[in-house]
């Protein structure tokens, strides 16, 4: 385009500013940061806006905080964009902060705000900080919570080993939990060895008949990692006859400008061997440092044997 003599504008910019982020390319959105300025735009609030969650996603979250900081203005998807990277890198104590300030400036939180704060919460282990904003918004913000926000909440109460807590709330929800709460929980009761709740669980995923493979592999880690062969047997012989076999996925990165792609089992990366080699190395610094692999439920990609 730029070639043929057109102009990008604002929302040419902001367009490919999120494929920047959406496939964390780094160093092209660098570029587009650097034409912004060029231009004179970086005092839009849409492209700032957008290189909040680009910079994030591509794991500078540091340049995020400074455009952040650096805007004249901000409004609602500011302050959540900067909330969501705060929170996907593990932030929770400056998500939380963030949001008292955004509430302090006047700003009224919405369900997503709700949703990156809590996530926020999850991850980096503020489980009290993240009760407690689930109460507020219902007694004081008036945000009826809905799905998604109960799935954080029961994803924030089992990765701090809370099952019965957890339970408890799917159970006075009110309405039906969808697939999503039942696998919240299920990935909890897996995580902290809790089988008889994790076989519950799994009743009520699989009579909702899920259509996720990621869904059947974490249920079989589960009948795995009990020696419950009869059970996984017969789960794998549903998932061969529910799931469609898909396309087999492909992950990428990018060194030097260049990208290399590669999927599961792929053997003609043409340093297949150098590549086995420095993730034993990488396995056995992991062990140095005290990180334990989870191998007693290893299930190979069961798809693929479809």
């Amino acid at each position: 385009m730029v070639s043929e003599g057109v102009s990008p504008n604002c929302f040419t910019f902001t367009s490919v500013i999120a494929a920047c982020a959406n496939l964390a390319i780094l160093y092209c959105g660098q570029q587009l940061h650097g034409g912004i300025i060029h231009r004179g735009l970086d005092n839009n609030l849409e492209l700032s806006n957008a290189l909040i969650d680009m910079y994030a996603k591509c794991g500078n979250v540091d340049n995020s905080h400074k455009i952040f900081r650096g805007m004249p203005h901000t409004n609602l998807v500011s302050w959540t964009s900067m909330m969501v990277g705060y929170g996907a890198h593990g932030h929770g104590k400056e998500a939380v902060e963030l949001f008292n300030a955004m509430v302090r400036s006047g700003i009224k939180p919405d369900k997503i705000v709700f949703m990156a704060v809590l996530s926020a919460c999850s991850h980096a282990g503020l489980v009290d900080e993240g009760l407690r904003y689930f109460k507020l918004m219902t007694s004081y913000y008036n945000v009826a919570p809905d799905q998604e926000i109960y799935a954080c909440v029961v994803d924030l109460l089992g990765r701090a080993g809370r099952v019965k807590e957890a339970y408890e709330l799917i159970e006075n929800m009110p309405f039906t939990p969808d697939e999503s709460i039942w696998v919240a929980l299920l990935g909890a009761c897996k995580k902290h060895k809790q089988p008889s709740m994790g076989k519950l669980a799994a009743l009520k995923v699989l009579d909702m008949k899920p259509n996720k493979a990621g869904t059947y592999v974490l249920l079989s880690n589960i009948y795995a990692a009990e020696g419950n062969w009869a059970d996984f047997a017969s789960l794998r012989k549903l998932m061969r006859s529910t799931i469609t076999k898909k396309e087999v996925g492909r992950s990428w990165v990018e060194l030097k400008n260049q990208v290399y792609s590669f999927s599961v089992g792929d053997r003609l990366v043409s340093s297949h061997e150098e590549v086995c080699e420095v993730l034993e190395l990488l396995v056995k610094h992991m062990k140095q440092v005290g990180y334990v692999l989870d191998l007693d439920c290893f299930v190979h990609d069961l798809e693929g044997e479809t």
